[in-house]
């Protein structure tokens, strides 16, 4: 067992369902208890370190904050290289950007280089569970799950489906997708702490044929996620729209395929309407809220509170490289901008919990990540607060955790983060690696 002192906070449950006092746990001086790659508790230090053996190493982490792994909902590893691309709205960066970039992945040496290098970004800046979009190609969520698998990291992908109305590089088949993911999933999934998200594009880009088989592989392996895009932009609605004309609305066309599960995760939703809030929550589906996307793209500004009334899981994703940030920091940051310019307020409490537990409980993972309950597999950061000299100066000016909690949100990005530990290993160590 090893002991790690620093302050400890993290979140037990939402705050906008019971309140923030009852939602989260904080010891100014704490001590964060491990054994075997699992938390054995957290609590405060003069309390815990009056039980624990006098040969319990002890790692001094006093002045920093101890906090969980960050969770992203939905990101595309083969978008590493467009990242921060000019000026074009979703469907222009499809075929302008994203599609040509993500063709290079035929080539296995490419994607196991950009694998290598996407991961080690995720633990620099303290993501430690991701859902990943691969590319059409097989060999590209191999390359990811092989980088992932050597780091004992918890990471869910799948390779994306897409067999019509795209380029030729970057097409499968409705038999060939469903050929590759079954054997994908027949080789990672379950490999240690890897799991598999059948990963349609999006409607647009999936035949009947091909909509039909994802539905037959969840139904055929019950662990499995599935992952897709679903009302990010007003044309892509209007496109889909036209592809459907008898459908009632963007979310019904994967529903009619069966697609609308409580495994279900979708990234955006930024114009979803009540009725689609209300079908969501009834399957227990979740939704993945992308704002630094959203802004860039211009797509438009969703609608947190809309969620949080009908209660439809919901966690945070940077959409990396749509996004402009892999540091789920620089994502709350701009949540909270989303939020405001909707006229409503993001709290600091409400702000970690999407970044966490909120994040385990989209993907169906809270039993195993998410906070610092006993047994929860141990994933955890460790946050310099004093990383800037603007950070170092604003937070010694904080009245109470609250407002602390909320200046991290505003001023920190990856350099905040001093380590990173994947289930009880240091996987991540700024200093050591500067």
């Amino acid at each position: 067992m090893i002991g790690y002192r620093g302050s400890v906070f993290h979140m037990l449950d939402d705050p906008s369902i019971v309140g923030a006092e009852a939602a989260h746990a904080y010891y100014k001086d704490g001590l964060l208890l491990v054994e075997g790659g699992a938390i054995i508790e957290a609590g405060d230090f003069a309390d815990l370190s009056k039980n624990i053996s006098p040969s319990t190493k002890i790692v001094d982490h006093t002045g920093s904050m101890l906090i969980p792994g960050f969770i992203d909902t939905h990101i595309h590893f083969p978008q590493l290289d467009i990242i921060a691309s000019y000026g074009e709205e979703l469907l222009d960066w499809l075929e302008k950007y994203t599609f040509p970039e993500e063709a290079n992945f035929a080539d296995p040496a490419h994607a196991a280089e950009c694998a290598d290098f996407f991961i080690k970004e995720l633990l620099r800046n303290g993501t430690t569970t991701a859902l990943v979009y691969g590319t059409v190609h097989k060999q590209s969520v191999d390359a990811l799950f092989a980088s992932a698998f050597e780091r004992n990291m918890r990471l869910i992908a799948g390779k994306a489906l897409m067999d019509r109305n795209v380029p030729e590089a970057v097409r499968d088949t409705a038999e060939s997708g469903d050929a590759d993911s079954r054997e994908l999933i027949e080789k990672w999934h379950g490999q240690g702490r890897l799991g598999y998200a059948v990963t349609p594009r999006f409607a647009p880009a999936c035949s009947d044929d091909q909509m039909q088989r994802t539905a037959q592989i969840l139904a055929d392996h019950p662990g499995v996620l599935m992952h897709t895009h679903l009302s990010e932009n007003t044309s892509e609605i209007d496109w889909v729209q036209s592809l459907y004309p008898s459908s009632k609305d963007y979310l019904d066309v994967y529903e009619r395929f069966g697609l609308l599960t409580n495994r279900s995760v979708f990234a955006h939703c930024v114009h979803l309407e009540g009725a689609e809030f209300q079908r969501m929550a009834e399957a227990d589906a979740a939704i993945a809220f992308c704002p630094t996307s959203n802004l860039f793209l211009g797509s438009g500004l969703f609608n947190l509170k809309e969620a949080e009334k009908y209660g439809v899981k919901t966690g945070m994703g940077t959409d990396v490289g749509a996004g402009t940030s892999f540091s789920i920091l620089q994502t709350l940051n701009e949540a909270y901008k989303v939020c405001r310019l909707r006229g409503e307020q993001l709290s600091a409490y409400k702000s970690f919990y999407l970044a966490t537990l909120g994040g385990a409980t989209a993907l169906n993972a809270s039993d195993k990540i998410g906070n610092f309950e006993k047994g929860k597999e141990a994933d955890f950061l460790v946050l310099d607060m004093a990383s800037t000299p603007l950070l170092d100066r604003r937070l010694k000016k904080c009245k109470d955790l609250d407002e602390k909690l909320f200046v991290i949100t505003m001023l920190g990005d990856d350099r905040m983060i001093s380590h990173t530990y994947i289930a009880g290993a240091l996987q991540h160590d700024r200093d050591a690696s500067a």
